[in-house]
């Protein structure tokens, strides 16, 4: 497997407060709850079952609201507001040295903004990818990664 790509340049906590900046007014309403399912090797999936089983019962103050189809591979919380996947591959744009990084809690995320609701962040150098989607409502609030960290860092080994 590939060692993931973290972004290099500014510190992580500046890195960060530039991200949540640049995240506002870049979303659209709350999407459906309803997620296609990774399909992750079998050795990235035993993580990923592991993980569910930490999962918490609330993120960020709203209770847990897995999406459809139901599976060990995915979470969510809020009805669609929170939603995780994991096993999914690796996303191209971390091949992008201008990509944007954060940390939180001792977990590093690469910041994606596909334009069509909140921000996504992956998991980097872990050893299979985390994929975490936010509604608007979260475009400053890291609330729901630093709720997630501790389980992450549990149950999905570094990859370095």
């Amino acid at each position: 497997m590939k060692s993931s790509h973290r972004p290099f340049g500014l510190p992580a906590a500046v890195t960060a407060a530039v991200s949540l900046l640049a995240v506002a007014g870049c979303s659209s309403p709350d999407a459906a709850a309803s997620v296609v399912v990774p399909s992750p090797p079998a050795a990235e999936a035993a993580f990923c079952q592991a993980l569910a089983k930490e999962l918490p019962d609330t993120v960020a103050g709203l209770e847990r609201s897995d999406p459809e189809p139901g599976s060990e591979l995915t979470a969510g919380w809020g009805d669609g507001a929170i939603v995780l996947r994991c096993g999914v591959p690796r996303p191209e744009k971390m091949s992008d040295p201008k990509a944007q990084g954060i940390e939180a809690n001792g977990v590093n995320w690469m910041l994606e903004r596909p334009g069509d609701g909140g921000p996504r962040f992956t998991s980097t150098y872990r050893k299979t990818y985390v994929e975490v989607t936010l509604d608007e409502r979260y475009a400053h609030d890291m609330t729901p990664l630093a709720d997630l960290a501790a389980p992450v860092r549990k149950t999905v080994p570094p990859s370095l």
